[in-house]
């Protein structure tokens, strides 16, 4: 199937002890880029993560955004260093002996010493942890990819409209082209007529005239190739999968042709409808930016 690689997804798991959220966002880029911000706890679980994205999608840039928030009420817990206590005490005291002052040194004022009592937390099951962000993060993922698919399928749908027109212009183009030799020779004849008045026109060289003027101006093998760039864009938008670089690539050449038949010709009709067509595929081009 057809993605663009626009797209955002959201996934939210808990248990009885914490909560792993999920946030994913992406946009056109021409490889993966994937920027990953997470909670320091979670930083042994980069290298997973980013194999989990590399593993479903293969152009975009990715934004992840993690956020853990443990529930449990025992999470952390207050641990009391007493030999680095006692020292405080001891230093504290012999200071107090040594200036004759009296010792005021509270068990409140020792605890708010450093290091005497300090916070930790509680060591988590990282198995278990994983098991939560890898549950949240294929979540959050499969929500983005579904917003991507749909995404992909009305750029499908717009394409072909466009391609279809596409295949208008160069029918025109196609269509028009004989009548340039047509009206060039009869104008060529006038000309001839009015210079030469009553005198023999040499049929020669004027068919030798519209011959260099044909080859100058024909457009046949660029309407060909043209034509089969359309067909094959036809295709693979029909196909789907990752065909992104594919119909960027097609696009550049469609482009490469319009230019030549402007260069060619110097007929107003053809001009016209060859700017549509670069127009048209300009916009074709932009559109398959983004998609994968």
């Amino acid at each position: 199937m057809l993605r663009s690689m626009t797209g955002f997804g959201r996934c939210e798991i808990s248990d009885n002890n914490r909560k792993i959220t999920v946030e994913m966002k992406s946009v056109n880029h021409r490889y993966l880029d994937i920027n990953i911000r997470l909670p320091k706890k979670l930083y042994f679980f980069e290298s997973e993560i980013r194999n989990i994205i590399k593993g479903v999608l293969e152009r975009g840039k990715v934004d992840v955004f993690i956020s853990y928030e443990d529930l449990s009420e025992g999470s952390t817990c207050l641990k009391y260093n007493e030999a680095l206590a006692k020292e405080y005490f001891d230093t504290v005291s012999k200071i107090a002996e040594g200036f004759g002052v009296h010792n005021d040194a509270s068990a409140t004022y020792i605890a708010r010493c450093p290091e005497v009592v300090i916070m930790e937390e509680q060591p988590v099951d990282e198995e278990e942890l994983e098991k939560l962000v890898t549950e949240a993060m294929k979540g959050a993922l499969d929500e983005m990819v579904k917003v991507r698919e749909r995404e992909g399928e009305n750029l499908r749908n717009n394409l072909l409209n466009k391609t279809e027109n596409l295949q208008k212009i160069v029918a025109f183009i196609e269509e028009r082209s004989p009548q340039i030799l047509t009206e060039y020779r009869a104008k060529l004849d006038l000309k001839v007529k009015e210079l030469l008045e009553n005198a023999a026109i040499d049929e020669n060289r004027v068919a030798a005239e519209v011959t260099l003027f044909a080859d100058k101006v024909c457009i046949d093998e660029e309407i060909v190739r043209l034509g089969s760039h359309i067909s094959n864009m036809n295709e693979n938008l029909k196909k789907g999968d990752r065909v992104g670089r594919k119909l960027d690539f097609i696009a550049q050449e469609m482009n490469r042709e319009a230019n030549t038949i402007l260069s060619k010709t110097s007929d107003m009709d053809i001009t016209n409808m060859g700017i549509e067509l670069k127009n048209t595929i300009e916009e074709i081009r932009e559109q398959v930016q983004n998609i994968e």
